[in-house]
Order: C-alpha cells, then sequence, then structure tokens
C-alpha cells in the first residue's frame, strides 16, 4: 500500500487553481450577488461562446414551508442561493457545473455525450489492488487543497453584505466535511447561544435521501477528476445483520489504536487525519460558524455506544420492514412521522413498527451512535471516512424502494415540509444547483447501479471479478514460477540420471573381474544361436 501512499503525497504537491467557485468568493462577485465564472475552454462565462449554458437569473419556489422553522430572514440558507447570488450559470443539454466545465452525472466525454453506467460495489467484495486505491485516493482527497472551492466561515452579514469576504482554504475531502457541517448546523439568531436547534435543510425531512445523493455524486465526482480515474466509483459497506465494524481493519478504514481505543491504529493511513467542524456544542456557545480549523484526530470506538439508544446495529427485517412501507414520507414529514419510509430508514421512525419519534435510533441513524466518535456528531460526521461507505449503502436502500415502489415525481412534496425540504427548493449549499425533486429518481437514471441489485447472472458475475482481477494480476508470477519450477525439475532429473549412471558405472568396475578368455561356442545347437552375447565370469 505504501508505494501508493507515497505517489498520493507527490500529487499533493501539483500547484493547484485558486478557486471557489473562488471565482465567486470575492468581493466583486459577492457585492454584484453574480456567480457566473468563466469556462476555460471558450473563456466566457458559463461556456455561452459554445452554447454549454448562460448567466440568468435564480429562480426560488414561494410555496409554504412548515412551522418547523418559524423565522424569516435570519439564516443565509433560506431560500438559497438568493442571500449570496441572484444569478448563476444555467447549463443546457448534458452539461453541469458551476460554469458548465462538467458533464450531468452518468455522461461522459469532451461533449458530454457518452453515455455510461458506473457499479457501486461492496467494499468487502473489492480486491487488495481496489482497496488500495480507495485508501489512496480518500488520502490525496484529504492532502489536496479544494481548486474550486473555498469555505465559507462567517455570515453574509459579518462578511459586511459581500464588502468583506470571509473564506477559507481546504481539502479536497474537507470542502465536503464543511458542506454536511454547513448544511445541518444550527440557525444563528444573533448572539452567544442564541440559536435555533430545530432546523436542518437535509436531514430529518423529505429530502434526506435526494440530498445525500447529490451529495455522494458530487463526491464521486471530484474523486474521478482529482486522480483522472473516470472508473472510480463509492463502494458501500453492507452492514445488515454485522456484529461489529466489519471494514475497520487497517487495510481498509482503519482498526483500534492499542493505546488509545477511541484513535485510530498507528498501521492505517487514517490516524495521521485530523477534524474540522466537529464542535457544534461550541459554535452554539459562541454563535458563529465553524472557521474550518483543525480540531484534532480523527475519533471513533464501535460498540461501546450508548445502549439504550442503540442495542445493535440494523438486521436484514428491519430492513426488509422498511421498504415494505408504501409512503415515503406522511404528516408533517418530521422526526415524528408514522410509516413513512423516509423517516423510517433514516432512523426516527421504529424500523420494526414504522411509528416516529423513536426512543431509540434505527437503521441510518443506529451506525453513527454506534461508531461512537467523529461520526456520532451530525455536523462532524462526514470526517470519517466510514461516512462515505454507510450513506453508499443507504442510498441503495433508498434505491431499492424507488425501484419497489416505482413513486412519480409528483408523490414528493410540493409544500409544507421542514424549510429545505419542498420539492423546488435549491438544495443547500451546492453550486451548482439542485433541486430536491431531480433526485427522487432512479440511480439507473443518473448513471449509476448498485452490485446487490443486479439480476442474479451479473451479481454472479460481479461476485467472481475481484478474484479473477487477482489472478490477472499474478498470472505472470504464476507463469514465471512454473517456468522456474519446470527447470529445477528438469535440472534435478538430469542431475539423478548422471549420478545414477555414474554410480552404476562405479560399483560394476569395483566388483567385476579381469576377463581372460570368453567362451565362444561354435556349437550349431539352439544354445549357441545369439554369437555376441556375452558375460563375465
Amino acid at each position: 500500500m505504501w508505494p501508493l501512499v507515497v505517489i498520493s503525497f507527490m500529487l499533493c504537491l501539483v500547484p493547484s487553481y485558486q478557486q471557489f467557485p473562488r471565482f465567486c468568493a470575492t468581493r466583486e462577485a459577492l457585492l454584484s450577488k453574480e456567480c457566473c465564472p468563466v469556462w476555460e475552454g471558450d473563456g466566457s462565462p458559463c461556456g455561452a461562446s459554445l452554447g454549454r449554458g448562460s448567466c440568468q437569473d435564480v429562480k426560488v419556489p414561494d410555496h409554504p414551508d412548515g412551522p418547523q422553522y418559524p423565522f424569516s430572514g435570519l439564516d443565509d440558507r433560506e431560500k438559497w442561493p438568493l442571500v449570496f447570488y441572484n444569478r448563476t450559470c444555467q447549463c443546457a443539454g448534458n452539461f453541469m457545473g458551476f460554469s458548465c466545465a462538467d458533464c450531468k452525472f452518468g455522461y461522459f466525454g469532451v461533449n458530454c455525450n457518452e453515455r455510461r453506467e458506473s457499479v457501486r460495489r461492496n467494499i468487502l467484495h473489492l480486491s487488495r489492488a481496489e482497496k488500495i486505491r480507495l485508501v489512496s485516493y480518500l488520502n490525496l482527497a484529504k492532502q489536496t487543497i479544494s481548486r474550486d472551492y473555498v469555505v465559507a466561515t462567517g455570515t453574509y452579514q459579518e462578511m459586511e453584505n459581500g464588502s468583506n469576504p470571509m473564506f477559507a482554504d481546504v481539502s479536497s475531502y474537507d470542502v465536503f466535511v464543511w458542506m454536511h457541517y454547513y448544511v445541518s448546523r444550527n440557525a444563528l439568531l444573533g448572539g452567544p447561544g442564541n440559536v435555533w436547534t430545530n432546523v436542518d435543510f437535509a436531514h430529518w425531512a423529505p429530502a434526506f435521501l435526494p440530498w445525500h445523493r447529490v451529495y455522494l455524486l458530487h463526491w464521486e465526482q471530484e474523486i474521478r477528476k482529482l486522480t483522472g480515474d473516470m472508473s472510480f466509483t463509492i463502494p458501500y459497506w453492507d452492514w445488515r445483520d454485522a456484529k461489529g465494524c466489519d471494514v475497520c481493519t487497517d487495510d481498509l478504514m482503519g482498526d483500534r489504536s492499542p493505546q488509545d481505543p477511541s484513535l485510530l491504529s498507528p498501521g492505517s493511513i487514517f490516524s495521521s487525519w485530523r477534524v474540522l467542524c466537529s464542535r457544534a456544542e461550541d459554535y452554539s456557545n459562541r454563535g458563529v460558524l465553524c472557521d474550518a480549523g483543525e480540531e484534532g484526530p480523527l475519533r471513533r470506538n464501535p460498540g461501546n455506544h450508548n445502549r439504550n439508544l442503540v442495542e445493535r446495529l440494523p438486521t436484514s427485517a428491519e430492513v426488509a420492514f422498511t421498504l415494505s412501507l408504501t409512503n415515503y414520507d406522511t404528516g408533517a414529514m418530521d422526526r415524528g412521522a408514522n410509516m413513512s419510509f423516509r423517516n423510517t430508514l433514516e432512523g426516527f421512525g421504529d424500523p420494526q413498527t414504522g411509528l416516529g419519534n423513536s426512543s431509540h435510533r434505527g437503521m441510518h441513524a443506529a451506525l453513527h451512535v454506534f461508531m461512537n466518535g467523529s461520526m456520532s456528531s451530525v455536523q462532524g460526521s462526514a470526517n470519517d471516512p466510514i461516512f462515505i461507505l454507510h450513506h453508499a449503502f443507504v442510498d441503495s436502500i433508498y434505491e431499492q424502494w424507488l425501484r419497489r415502489h416505482t413513486p412519480s415525481p409528483s408523490e414528493y412534496p410540493d409544500s409544507d415540509a421542514p424549510i429545505g425540504h419542498n420539492g423546488d427548493y435549491h438544495m443547500v449549499p451546492f453550486l451548482p444547483l439542485h433541486r430536491n425533486r431531480e433526485f427522487f429518481i432512479s440511480s439507473k437514471d443518473l448513471g449509476y447501479e448498485y452490485s446487490h441489485l443486479l439480476d442474479a447472472s451479473q451479481r454472479l458475475a460481479e461476485s467472481v471479478r475481484p478474484f479473477l482481477e487477482e489472478l490477472q494480476n499474478v498470472w505472470p508470477w504464476l507463469l514465471l514460477a512454473g517456468l522456474c519450477g519446470g527447470i529445477v525439475a528438469v535440472s534435478i532429473a538430469a542431475a539423478v540420471l548422471i549420478s545414477k549412471r555414474r554410480y552404476v558405472s562405479k560399483w560394476k568396475n569395483l566388483f567385476a573381474l579381469p576377463e581372460r578368455q570368453p567362451l565362444i561356442w561354435s556349437s550349431d545347437t539352439e544354445e549357441t544361436k545369439h554369437s555376441d552375447y556375452q558375460t563375465t565370469i
């Protein structure tokens, strides 16, 4: 593994472009409230010269939100992204991105006209080379300053309405850590300790599954751009019926440290990682945003959690019950929703009865609690790379439900969901913009599939694929070993044969008497017909 880690370190030294949309993190962009970066391909904003997109006014819906957040105009995330920008790039065709430089999910090529379907696989079924590659890519992302994005460290008010930009550089990996923090943070109402906790633009309501689906897709796309490996896909961890953390090994996500069970083993590259945006209580007490500074090592202590809150990891039976629920969301569409697929999968509905506001955490939330460390904080959970594996499996359950129940997009709520969760609401804090309802569709429409959802013949091919890859990697060595073995065998056989001949000859000479006179039979009897036969006496 270490050669790839060294390669990762070397790649970290490649110069990076300092953008935000770095282009949109300037005083000029904030004051003009316009985020329409130039596409390098044609030198025009949004690639307009070649028809990739154009700079347009942002249209936000005016459907009413639910009562969970009773304020207006106090939080930068309200009516995203209007507090910061009211004009952004709107891309045409299969183009996507804050400058229309990228392709929509599932499309590739210079002109974004190559359709491909990627397969996300069980991490425990990856070949050794694939596991090494995954860990190496994760570490590369953690060590490389993001080329495209910076993160906000102050509110728009603290930025003096754009006159004093407050942004920080972070790594490509930590951009996504910050995004998860920012979307789930408390609302700052002004002054120390004055916060509103009953708000989350990506959890506790209908957008939980679509938001995390987009989050994973962008993360996957970022790794591909960073490494140049367009075949990369996020693996998943199937935690059904697991007795412990199957992926907590040094060749994967990191074992326990023998000195401190809450830290990772020194044998894991992740033991050197430092977390950010993980001190939610401290930020609330001070009434500030996370400043994106390092806050100590990654922590994890799987299984040593509050057993009154989570008894064990979810079972196959609980997943099956959750999938049987026919309604995507119900009632007030929050943590109290009964018989709601979304609420039960998220973990606030009981996975055996479907009743909301459960006193225990199930399904998705159960695993976060079980990990008992960085993962157990909603705002800081993305610091742990297990977050990616976990949410990929949650997304696969979401996909299974979509295929089984085939809901129409109209079944996603238009209004009265908690703020940030209505169908046409732009997801916080994504640029480019995405609406919640746009991802209430099958993963196949977005260009990816899960290996455990393939048909039987395809699953069989997937199950033997790692072994075939391992065989492909070692067959030259096996061939060489076979040739060497053959040469050694022939050499040994030849040596034995030569030794045998010498041995027999030696003993013949040792015991033989000199021949004085051969007996020559001159008789024509039957016994004397073999005239050339000789013997010694």
